[in-house]
């Protein structure tokens, strides 16, 4: 356990040495100035002590308040610089870890971005950061360290040369308590620590499990598109109820936390206090004697001080990354989710891709389960989906049409049966080319706090005549004409006081349009138009054809009327398909699911 811990966090600083080679020599050479300052000017004003009481020698003085302000003035510079530069590279290494931690959520698996227990382990590790814990502790206790150590190398020259002054001395007895004395209060703060670490870390761990639970909370509550419904239901008072609740958490475990810190940390700073008191005690003593000149006394007990100081420290820090060490495990963790999505190496030609070869899509024997279900929610679906083509995809809710259309994006691979492109597995080709292939409209589609236009080309670069011709297509034109900004118009007012909100027909339409400018061979649309009005419904069907040219086209559609404009519709029931046909040939099966359909909606139209 200690090996793999060990190992975590130097894979965690071999990463981030990865990301910014400069960081941590930068770190060292900035505790260095660091510490040698204090060292410094407590070596100068004991030497300059020593001389006023020794001789008073006024050339001897000066030369040394000389020294002293321009050594101070050399180190403040240096220490400047090097601090400036060690933030700069702080920043720096932010940037390329969060890049890094964000490339790593866009290359998941989607089956992992689905995984509650993924999401559960990515909000840990959010928590972790709002706690200070995970890779700023790691990279405090490091700075920590260095610091220390430097602190260590730096003191116990001086500290030497007291303890043979003071063994040499006719008055040596003491030294020998004085040792006895120190070790074991060293020890005893040495161990207290350790042990004040480990109930506070286990403290921690408590409050971040009740942090993700308040954030969850939260997130339920704290929404743009709620507030209609707290208006004309009158939520608020529940809302208040459940803001109260999250904040009673959130008390009651911060109570928890400070309370039992302070019990915890009381002992460990009377330890402290003692070892600071044995320091004067004794190192007063030997002045008292004589042994010391005056000068010294301050110089001995302020390096000595420094030294145990520094050693606790150490022991301290080295305390703090064991304890932090599970919530360094816990970001490791998250980077090494494998990609089992096969990427495979085949490249699909370019005139496939432009629409001029025919292409041939066949589900074979499909079934699939999601990841820790035993239930399939397809079972058996054999389909072929030809170049070309306009077919629909119909069923009830449940029935498996939104899994079967993440199979043909390879959001998902079949956990049985194979999907073929051509007569070769999917798997086969290379995924990027793949997906190039598809133009998707989700019915969770999402856009970006950008302008129309990007969101339209999905880019900073975009052909403005296409985008314009992609929204007309789609049946955006009347809207575009009266946005302020054209297709340079930014969508909501995130980022942009002067964006405008559009409702979700106008962005099912802009969605459309996003799908039209990728000019993908195959175009899927789950739920088209469910957010337009019948009118804005009938428009995009009549210009279905023109809009999708000689592509193929699959959508899925609860509104059976739109069905008519496909060459073929699938009908599933319970992860399979039940009927397939033309929408004339299916409505003569009276006893068909498709027609049990039909007649449900229909009733409401006579």
């Amino acid at each position: 356990m200690n090996k793999r811990r060990e190992h975590a966090n130097i894979r965690a600083i071999r990463l981030w040495h990865s990301l910014c080679p400069l960081y941590f020599p930068l770190m060292i050479l900035k505790c260095f100035f660091g510490c040698f300052s204090p060292y410094f000017n407590i070596y100068m004003s004991a030497e300059i002590i020593n001389v006023i009481s020794r001789s008073r020698n006024i050339n001897n003085i000066v030369l040394l308040i000389v020294v002293t302000i321009f050594g101070n003035l050399f180190i403040s510079v240096m220490g400047s610089l090097l601090d400036r530069a060690y933030h700069h590279k702080t920043m720096q290494l932010d940037q390329r870890e969060k890049v890094l931690f964000n490339d790593k959520v866009l290359s998941l698996d989607y089956s992992d971005l689905e995984n509650t227990k993924v999401r559960q382990l990515r909000r840990k590790i959010d928590e972790s950061g709002n706690m200070a814990c995970g890779k700023e502790i790691l990279l405090a206790s490091l700075d920590a360290i260095t610091f220390s150590i430097v602190d260590i190398c730096l003191s116990v020259y001086l500290f030497a040369e007291m303890f043979f002054l003071m063994a040499r001395a006719e008055f040596s007895w003491p030294i020998v308590l004085f040792c006895a004395v120190m070790i074991v209060l060293v020890v005893l703060n040495i161990w207290m620590n350790f042990y004040t670490r480990d109930k506070v870390a286990a403290l921690s761990n408590d409050i971040s499990d009740v942090l993700i639970e308040e954030n969850r909370i939260d997130d339920s509550i704290d929404c743009y598109n709620m507030g209609k419904d707290v208006r004309l239901y009158r939520q608020d008072k529940l809302i208040m109820r459940i803001r109260d609740y999250s904040f009673d958490l959130h008390k009651r475990a911060y109570e928890k936390l400070y309370t039992k810190k302070y019990k915890i940390e009381a002992p460990a700073s009377i330890l402290s206090y003692c070892l600071q008191a044995t320091i004067y005690i004794f190192v007063s003593l030997y002045a008292l004697k004589e042994i010391f000149q005056i000068g010294s006394l301050v110089k001995y007990i302020g390096f000595t001080q420094r030294l145990f100081n520094a050693v606790i420290r150490l022991f301290t820090e080295c305390g703090r990354l064991k304890y932090n060490t599970p919530f360094i495990e816990d970001y490791l963790s998250f980077l090494d989710i494998p990609e089992l999505m096969q990427q495979g190496t085949l490249k699909i030609g370019s005139e496939t891709l432009k629409g001029i070869k025919a292409f041939e899509i066949e589900f074979r024997n499909v079934s699939f389960q999601y990841p820790g279900s035993d239930s399939y929610v397809l079972k058996n679906v054999s389909l072929t989906i030809h170049s070309g083509a306009r077919m629909a995809i119909v069923g009830m809710n449940g029935s498996g049409k939104t899994t079967f259309i993440k199979l043909l994006c390879r959001l998902y691979d079949p956990t049985e049966g194979q999907i073929l492109l051509n007569g070769i597995d999917c798997r086969e080709y290379d995924y990027q080319d793949y997906m190039s292939m598809l133009s998707v409209v989700f019915q969770d589609f999402h856009l970006f706090s950008f302008s129309l236009a990007q969101n339209v080309a999905v880019s900073e670069e975009y052909e403005k005549m296409k985008v314009e011709r992609c929204l007309r297509m789609a049946g955006f034109s009347d809207r575009l004409s009266s946005l302020p900004n054209g297709i340079e118009t930014p969508l909501y007012q995130d980022f942009d006081e002067e964006g405008v909100e559009i409702s979700g027909g106008e962005a099912q339409k802009i969605a459309l349009a996003r799908a039209l400018y990728k000019n993908a061979p195959l175009i899927i649309l789950d739920e088209p138009t469910a957010a337009l009005d019948p009118i804005a419904e009938f428009e995009i069907y009549e210009h279905f054809n023109q809009m999708i040219q000689d592509k193929t086209a699959i959508y899925i559609s609860h509104r059976l009327s739109s069905c008519r404009f496909c060459d073929e519709i699938a009908v599933f029931d319970a992860g399979k398909i039940v009927q397939k046909g033309s929408h004339d040939t299916l409505l003569t099966e009276k006893t068909g699911k498709y027609y049990e359909l039909w007649q449900a909606q229909a009733q409401y139209y006579v």
